[in-house]
């Protein structure tokens, strides 16, 4: 891939990611409302929201540290960066010049501009959401990492064209270090895309959302989008990692297939939502610590070629 065609085709990933994320949490809302027998918001409500918060004066009282203003810029380009990482319905733009020590670490740094933003902002309600954040994070980053880590050793490659393309599998099917890290991946992927019970960060009626709680107009636009945009840039690393079928279809029709498929986890992602009250942190870090541990063990697994 020439140089022109690999910037075209991040572009285009990062703009469809950024269209779409707004429209996912939309579709989010709007189910989560039905399941719940209210009518709920419009499905482009969110798109309204963003464009609000965009135009509003970005007021600061005092002297902010420049960490305050520069983290939310930091959610977002993280984000963004990843797109051009993850492949969606085609191969993806700089897959073939990165590896997965680099998606980690960008996707790592998603989680701790969020760290950043509630420690500069020095709220009581920032510091107790961010001592929340910190503690999931223990659990879930290395649970992504080994799970990426299990196609690697299957691949025997850290490329990431080579381990974002259903890697898990390994040569020979679907063996039982694939399995386990697939059962791991899926019961924490709420938690990968803070959506309920495990949004015990923001947890609005406690802690009046949490490290954003002294944030507004832009630089809070700014991290209410990267949010958005996760949720679609980890249902296309699960794709990715486990559902890659569908790539041989040629184009459209393998662009169109992958994003039904993230549409389909986007509703279970509702679905769960929807229907589970939030975990204590403690209940958290017990359920995410458990499968961290069965993670482990895939990888162990996938080290003796099982």
């Amino acid at each position: 891939m020439n140089l022109l065609a690999t910037i075209a085709l991040g572009l285009l990933n990062a703009a469809t990611v950024l269209l779409a994320a707004p429209l996912g949490e939309g579709l989010l809302r709007k189910l989560t409302a039905r399941i719940q027998s209210r009518q709920g918001p419009p499905l482009l409500q969110p798109y309204y929201d963003l464009l609000k918060l965009l135009c509003k004066e970005d007021l600061e009282a005092g002297q902010v540290p420049s960490m305050q203003r520069f983290a939310a810029c930091l959610a977002f380009a993280a984000v963004v960066a990843v797109a051009w990482l993850v492949p969606m319905g085609a191969p993806a733009p700089l897959n073939a010049h990165a590896d997965v020590v680099l998606l980690i670490y960008l996707l790592s740094l998603c989680s701790i501009s969020t760290l950043l933003a509630g420690l500069a902002a020095g709220s009581t309600f920032s510091l107790l959401g961010i001592s929340r954040e910190m503690m999931a994070m223990v659990a879930l980053e290395p649970l992504l990492a080994v799970a990426l880590v299990v196609g690697a050793v299957h691949e025997k490659s850290l490329r990431l064209e080579a381990v974002l393309s259903g890697s898990v599998y390994g040569a020979a099917g679907f063996p039982w270090s694939g399995l386990l890290t697939l059962l791991a991946v899926l019961l924490a992927f709420q938690a990968f895309v803070q959506r309920a019970p495990f949004d015990m960060a923001e947890a609005e009626t406690e802690l009046m959302e949490g490290p954003l709680l002294e944030y507004s107009g832009p630089k809070l636009a700014l991290f209410k989008y990267a949010r958005q945009a996760k949720l679609m840039v980890y249902c296309a690393l699960f794709v990715a990692l486990f559902a890659p079928w569908g790539l041989g279809l040629g184009q459209p029709l393998a662009w169109l297939w992958f994003w039904a498929k993230v549409g389909v986890l986007v509703l279970l992602v509702t679905a769960i939502a929807a229907t589970h009250a939030r975990y204590r942190i403690d209940q958290a870090l017990r359920y995410l610590g458990g499968l961290l541990g069965v993670a482990l063990a895939a990888l162990v697994l996938a080290t003796f070629g099982y």
